[in-house]
């Protein structure tokens, strides 16, 4: 298939874009390309393509702009529930932190998780994974941490691999029962700490052998913060992690800094994500590494704090910075990756093209995927978005709408026609 006639084709080619680098979008005017089954064949101008392969079938993207399709490389996509009566208690003035401490939070959800069925688990994630996938995220990544047991752990991990070979929407998992102390272990979360290290770890390596279906090994991720994983408890099960052959992910500095940042520079994390509280000097280490620096802006709007990630900090040392959704229950329901492109220019101060490369290569780069996905180059997979506007930049000036008109997905095109003409 030729896909020609795009007013702006932007391929976000040559890798991930670090430090004032960030926002390179390789741009063709009039641009075209072609697929070959699930894969980029080439790219190019319209008319150059359209002289070689008279004879291809051909989709004609009248002038309207085209682009990666969105990587979102930190979701917790798969819980059963809500929790919108907590955010009516965060707006007569409880914190996040005081929900947590009254058995809110993490362990509203877990027991709602705990308590679903397999079925109705599997339907309230696939809709939200359609949503997103409509939305022009073409490839995600997906956390379990609902269940905080072995069993309830596993099963949402197996509720992520049905749905990713569902697909349209490709899902990356981690693993995350060290997304909480569990109820259990309240009184002694060293105890629950060492379960998960000693018993909980091996046991996902073990089911993992059986029912990964070939595929890599999930992510294991660790919540570094205050009321969740100490420093030391954190070091200690991303190391038995590691030691299995684990890729690691850390949750740091979303309230306090304690230092995780550091931690996932040193053990080699795919990435370390929310950093809100990070200091200049743990800036200044993660951006010498090939630690991935995510930023989840619906996080500090969710729960309408002024701070969020130091975004042009970690630009000015030479970060890798990415862009997630952190789509959640409790602080950040957000299923758009758009809303997320327009939060970062108004609150992260980056603009359209930044936002853009973060949300894409640099968010692929994240998944430790950046040579698969996430940038429109021969040879990567055929992922890409056809929006209903000529110009990109409407993604991020407008909001709460969707410009996403036609997703490829693997070379297959899933197209919703809207009403809006090209801008």
């Amino acid at each position: 298939m030729l896909i020609h006639s795009a007013s702006q084709l932007l391929t976000l080619a040559g890798g991930p874009q670090r430090g004032a680098e960030l926002g390179r979008l390789g741009a063709i005017a009039d641009g075209a390309l072609l697929i070959r089954g699930e894969t980029i064949a080439e790219v190019g101008s319209s008319a150059e393509l359209l002289r070689r392969y008279p004879d291809e079938p051909r989709l004609d993207a009248h002038g309207r702009a085209i682009l990666p399709g969105l990587v979102d490389p930190h979701t917790h996509l798969v819980w059963a529930g809500d929790r919108a009566a907590e955010f009516e208690m965060r707006l007569q003035g409880r914190t996040y932190l005081e929900i947590m401490a009254a058995g809110g939070g993490i362990a509203s959800t877990v027991r709602a998780t705990r308590a679903a069925s397999r079925e109705e688990l599997l339907a309230q994630t696939r809709a939200r994974a359609r949503a997103i996938f409509r939305a022009g995220t073409t490839t995600a990544e997906a956390k379990t941490g609902y269940g905080l047991d072995a069993a309830s752990e596993l099963n949402q991990m197996q509720t992520l691999l049905e749905l990713d070979a569902e697909g349209p929407l490709e899902i990356i998992p981690t693993w995350l029962g060290a997304h909480a102390v569990a109820p259990e272990f309240q009184d002694n979360p060293q105890a629950y700490t060492d379960q998960i290290s000693a018993s909980m770890l091996p046991e996902l390596a073990a089911w993992w052998r059986n029912h990964g279906g070939g595929r890599p090994l999930p992510f294991v991720d660790v919540f570094c913060e205050r009321g969740a994983f100490s420093l030391e408890q954190s070091r200690q099960i991303l190391e038995a992690a590691k030691a299995l052959g684990f890729p690691l992910k850390m949750h740091v500095d979303e309230f306090e800094n304690l230092g995780g940042s550091r931690l996932a520079a040193e053990l080699g994390a795919a990435s370390a994500d929310h950093l809100v509280k990070t200091s200049p000097e743990d800036i200044a280490v993660l951006a010498a590494s090939q630690t991935a620096a995510v930023s989840l802006p619906c996080t500090p709007f969710g729960l309408a704090d002024p701070a969020y990630t130091p975004a042009k900090d970690i630009l000015e040392a030479g970060g890798l910075l990415a862009l997630a959704s952190d789509l959640n229950p409790g602080t950040a329901w957000c299923e758009s990756m758009q809303f997320v492109l327009a939060l970062a220019c108004r609150y992260l101060k980056l603009t359209p093209a930044q936002a853009l490369a973060a949300a894409t290569i640099n968010a692929a780069a994240a998944l430790q995927r950046a040579d698969r996905i996430g940038s429109l180059e021969a040879g990567k997979q055929a992922d890409l978005l056809i929006l209903s506007v000529s110009d990109y930049r409407h993604l991020a000036y407008r909001f709460g709408g969707n410009l996403v008109e036609t997703v490829i997905k693997k070379g297959r095109v899933y197209t919703w026609p809207q009403e809006s003409s090209p801008a």
